[in-house]
């Protein structure tokens, strides 16, 4: 039984087609204005890629910020409930707590033993820490996101950034450049701060093991290695870390959950 799930995030929209427990698409592209039409055309892209009709689907889940910007849908789910059980189940059920990198928060999820949230911390004033911010960065430094890893990892010195606000952090490392530092010392430095800032939102809460990290900057290796010196922890990576949610979505949808 295929089902596809639809997560709109505030910076990306990613759409997953699963067939039973496996994923046998998934395609994503930047969040825009007229986010519903997007999706009927990645809908329809699916289809077409795997020689499908639409009634070969049993149906669609969106979620995400945007989740009811696309009614053609016959469940929409939170993102941190999709997010708690597409982690517990790509994780073939050993994910205890998970780490989301959004386009403009970040989420700290607890999952219990069923798949379903146990408690959760969420940062949202500031898009520190978010794919926003990687973004911003990214633009000032002239390097591409998918290149921070590398670049990061020739850090000899990470610098240190101190603002928590996005806008002030630009300023910051504008200056930072200014003063000579080394490209590879601010990424490296971006990735410590942000691993810091992960880590004290945290709080109190008690994480158990297994956890993983997701949502698009999970791919940045550079990030994860501070983020384990933060926690003092393994932390694992999906092979797919920007699909998690709308796979949880889809298969919900699937298994007739709430």
């Amino acid at each position: 039984m295929i089902t596809a799930g639809i997560d709109i995030g505030s910076a990306a929209i990613k759409v997953i087609f699963v067939d039973g427990n496996n994923i046998i698409w998934n395609k994503t592209v930047p969040t825009v204005p007229n986010a519903g039409d997007i999706c009927k055309k990645l809908i329809k892209l699916g289809l077409e890629t795997l020689s499908i009709n639409k009634d070969d689907i049993s149906g669609i889940a969106a979620t995400g910020y945007g989740r009811r910007l696309f009614p053609e849908t016959e469940k929409i789910v939170d993102e941190i409930s999709a997010n708690a059980f597409g982690a517990f189940l790509l994780s073939n059920g050993r994910a205890r707590s998970v780490i989301n990198i959004g386009g403009q928060d970040v989420k700290i999820i607890r999952i219990t033993p069923e798949g379903k949230i146990d408690d959760f911390k969420m940062n949202d004033k500031c898009a520190a820490g978010t794919g926003r911010f990687f973004e911003m960065a990214g633009r000032i430094l002239d390097t591409p996101i998918d290149e921070f890893s590398r670049v990061s990892e020739q850090g000899k010195s990470p610098v240190t950034i101190n603002s928590t606000c996005t806008v002030f952090a630009e300023t910051e490392i504008v200056s930072l450049i200014a003063q000579g530092k080394k490209s590879s010392d601010i990424i490296a430095g971006i990735h410590k701060s942000l691993a810091r800032r992960i880590y004290e939102l945290k709080g109190t809460m008690d994480l158990e093991d297994d956890i993983y990290l997701d949502g698009g900057p999970g791919t940045n290796t550079g990030l994860l290695e501070f983020l384990k010196y933060e926690f003092m922890r393994e932390i694992k990576v999906f092979e797919l870390p920007q699909f998690t949610v709308a796979y949880g979505a889809a298969r919900l949808l699937s298994e007739g959950r709430r």
